[in-house]
């Protein structure tokens, strides 16, 4: 494995934002350095729940790449999240009401095709043992490692991403835009409930090389491709970059991760009842608005509760059906009655317990959750019920008197700052 602690090229910090120009020269000296003369590029991106320039970054990748390389791909990762339309796409990396190949000749942009088959590629399984040895005797599994065909197909496989504080792997970037950003349900589905088993509150914001990403880097170890990465530290909710870092996937993120635990955490000297998560557009389901709870759950007392208001919203997973019949549960819920869950795809049962959040179950007793979660969404009462989370009218939400109760702590935009409670001094 490459050595992380390795020094990388970084520029700003988590005290700085950076000018455009200033960001686009750094991308430009570190790409115009690659090696990309007559090879195939395959450039791996985050899709719309991600803050990020993107704009300004393909501009720099194109300008540096499409002249030099044989092809470049630019892949958008969408893990399992639903696929992002022409116009989307095309608003995404910067040329509004065009063809991304008019506006950036040379260049063609795709959805990463999580649901064909014909789209992925195997690359090795990990096997039970070695993810016994990986995930701390949690799981002992074989996996099989697939990933998309334009990633194992390219000569160069360059992420360029930013990375936060994550609840399945702790912080997100580097080979996480490979696995599961780019990759097959199998390792989705082991790396996710892997995740689940840690628990959300315990593994989110967690610095170093926890189970999830040993997992991670042991599959991208895998990929026969030459990776490397353009890690981004970008200001929450803004285009603005704090930091940027390159090199080789592992030790360009763990740069930018200790920028990002510097920048995007938030500490509180005591648990607050009550937490109102206003969501952004951005967000188009339960599923991805989650992030909603995962990042304050940390820091909410005992009985309170978690508000996740996004009016926009109307359904629970566009792509995911499945946790409409499962609803949200402790993940207590589901080890204590494996045989009858088991069946069902692992990363929704992960998602259903990052939402649901930390809880017990007895047979007898039933399922006692630490923090009950209230939508104030669109999507009808019934639906909610049915799912087991708690129904607000999202037009009965004062934000004024929301922020005037001391008791209550209102984040506008949630979803990409952790919050936490500070530590004994």
């Amino acid at each position: 494995m490459v050595n992380a602690t390795r020094p990388v090229p970084t520029i700003g910090s988590a005290d700085t934002v950076l000018d455009p120009d200033e960001a686009g020269a750094f991308v430009t000296e570190q790409l115009d350095a690659l090696p990309a003369e007559g090879r195939s590029v395959c450039v791996v991106v985050p899709d719309g729940t991600r803050s990020c320039p993107l704009p300004l970054l393909i501009d720099r990748v194109h300008r540096s790449l499409a002249g030099r390389a044989r092809e470049v791909v630019v892949l958008v990762a969408l893990g399992t999240h639903q696929p992002m339309s022409p116009e989307r796409l095309a608003a995404h990396i910067g040329c509004p009401g065009q063809s991304p190949e008019t506006a950036f000749p040379g260049m063609t942009v795709r959805n990463h095709a999580w649901w064909d088959p014909d789209s992925l590629v195997s690359v090795g399984v990990v096997s039970a043992d070695r993810v016994r040895e990986l995930s701390e005797g949690r799981l002992s599994e074989a996996v099989d490692v697939r990933v998309n065909r334009h990633v194992v197909e390219a000569d160069l496989a360059l992420v360029v991403g930013p990375v936060f504080p994550h609840e399945v792997v702790g912080f997100s970037g580097g080979n996480k835009y490979f696995f599961p950003g780019v990759a097959g349900p199998e390792i989705i589905d082991l790396s996710h409930w892997l995740g689940a088993l840690i628990s959300s509150v315990e593994i989110i914001g967690t610095r170093g090389i926890t189970p999830v990403r040993a997992l991670i880097d042991e599959a991208a170890a895998m990929i026969p491709t030459e990776r490397r990465a353009l890690c981004l530290v970008v200001r929450s909710g803004t285009t603005d970059l704090h930091a940027m870092t390159f090199g080789e996937p592992e030790g360009a993120w763990a740069a930018a991760a200790d920028v990002s635990a510097a920048t995007h955490v938030r500490y509180l000297d005591a648990p607050v009842r009550r937490v109102v998560s206003v969501m952004p557009d951005k967000y188009e389901d339960i599923w991805t608005a989650a992030k909603g709870f995962y990042k304050l759950e940390p820091v909410v007392a005992d009985g309170g509760e978690v508000v996740i208001v996004a009016p926009g919203i109307d359904t629970v997973s566009v792509t995911h059906p499945e946790i409409e019949e499962i609803g949200y549960h402790c993940r207590d819920y589901f080890t204590a009655q494996w045989e009858r869950f088991r069946h069902v795809p692992w990363g929704v049962l992960a998602h259903s317990t990052h939402l649901r959040g930390a809880g017990t179950y007895d047979p007898v007793e039933g399922e006692r959750a630490r923090v009950r979660v209230t939508l104030a969404t669109g999507i009808p009462r019934a639906t909610v019920e049915a799912v087991d989370l708690g129904w607000a009218d999202p037009a009965a939400v004062d934000l004024d008197a929301e922020r005037a109760d001391p008791t209550t702590l209102v984040v506008d935009p949630a979803g990409e700052i952790l919050y936490r409670l500070r530590g004994p001094a």
